[in-house]
């Protein structure tokens, strides 16, 4: 059997990166992917992001609803974009371990949806497990920083944050990771340059715990 035949035929760990602007602003290659190859291989991952700036959970969330039961007229749509990338990079591929990585919540706590957060991400999480036809998905979740702690710009800022670590830990296979340090000495909106890179360390880091963990479960 030759390398590439060899390289195909091993099961890889497959990692999906999403969410709004400060998913956006990481680059993984400088910092998520080399620590998962040197704990992996480099032939034994697979790393696809798709992030755009600004945008709510419902465009992720096909279900999603107001807490007053309102409905979008379109969602989902981003979501739909991230997959069709999914597909095209795992097509042929045998995947051991799929591990989401969520970056996101800055608008849904401008547009004052905080109440409905946490039931968004168990929907967002329920809705890739179908697709992908696993139950066994690692979730990570970036928590919003410490950027409107006095909820003044965005209403609900903290909000999100109490239910994306309460999803986190109430959640199998689930948890956060602090960005409260990467946001600079202004508590900006986005974050450093240093905090990027930092973010993607973190991601990379609980991903592996994740993955380690849930294997040493399952062997038990």
């Amino acid at each position: 059997m030759n390398r590439l035949v060899a390289r195909l035929n091993v099961a890889k760990h497959l990692f999906i990166l999403s969410g709004q602007s400060n998913m956006v602003g990481l680059d993984p290659n400088t910092s998520f992917v080399p620590i998962l190859g040197e704990e992996f291989g480099d032939d034994n991952i697979v790393v696809i992001k798709d992030a755009q700036n600004g945008q709510p959970i419902r465009r992720w969330y096909k279900k999603w609803k107001s807490l007053e039961g309102d409905t979008p007229k379109a969602s989902g749509d981003l979501y739909d974009r991230l997959i069709v990338k999914v597909n095209a990079a795992t097509t042929g591929q045998k995947i051991k371990t799929v591990t989401f990585v969520w970056m996101q919540g800055e608008r849904d706590a401008y547009e004052k949806h905080g109440a409905v957060y946490a039931r968004s991400l168990s929907g967002l999480l329920t809705q890739l497990s179908d697709d992908l036809a696993r139950k066994d998905i690692n979730f990570v979740i970036g928590r919003i920083s410490d950027f409107d702690m006095n909820n003044e710009k965005y209403v609900h800022w903290r909000l999100v944050r109490k239910a994306q670590v309460e999803f986190a830990e109430t959640t199998p296979h689930a948890a956060w990771v602090d960005t409260d340090d990467l946001n600079g000495i202004e508590n900006a909106l986005h974050y450093t340059k240093e905090g990027y890179k930092a973010m993607g360390e973190r991601f990379a880091r609980k991903s592996i715990e994740l993955i380690h963990l849930n294997a040493q479960q399952n062997s038990e």
